[in-house]
């Protein structure tokens, strides 16, 4: 299902003693937290005052976390962005959306079970799909997700011989 927010980020620690927040990225690579000015945390907007990557990590610094121990505060809370602010091109989708979908054999239109998880790997993304067993399915447009439709909840896959087994 299309997601009006979806996370971007998990604060992991904190750096320096001046406020900033250690995120981890939960989509992408910490270089893609920079392009955004507004987060939402706990419900609520919260605007970045600077955000720059570190080893892999967004160094981000929140409006109104002055210190230490206001950083402290935000260990461990998941940071959330607007879908609509993302800027994705047609066709992409962000891992918080997928899971849930009811997987289809693109051939026969049989539904072979629902997305349960998505994993990351250097050559690809894959998705854990559950039905009557559970399989892996390689993130590989056209060789193996033939398309995916939010409104419809629905991914098309191929299921190449031997995949369900």
């Amino acid at each position: 299902m299309k997601l009006e927010f979806v996370p971007a980020g998990r604060i992991v620690s904190v750096h320096g003693i001046r406020g900033e927040l250690r995120v981890l990225p939960l989509e992408g690579e910490a270089d893609f937290l920079t392009g955004f000015q507004t987060f939402y945390l706990e419900g609520k907007a919260v605007d970045a005052a600077s955000c720059r990557v570190h080893k892999g990590m967004a160094l981000l610094k929140l409006e109104g976390v002055e210190d230490r121990t206001a950083a402290e505060s935000l260990r461990g809370k998941e940071l959330l962005i607007r879908r609509a602010d993302a800027g994705l091109a047609q066709g992409e989708y962000f891992d918080a959306e997928l899971l849930g979908l009811d997987v289809y054999d693109g051939e026969t239109g049989e539904c072979v079970g629902e997305l349960v998880r998505v994993d990351r790997y250097p050559a690809s993304k894959v998705y854990t799909v559950r039905g009557v067993t559970e399989f892996l399915v390689p993130a590989v447009k056209d060789a193996f997700i033939l398309g995916v439709d939010l409104e419809n909840n629905r991914m098309d896959i191929r299921m190449w011989e031997g995949l369900a087994e």
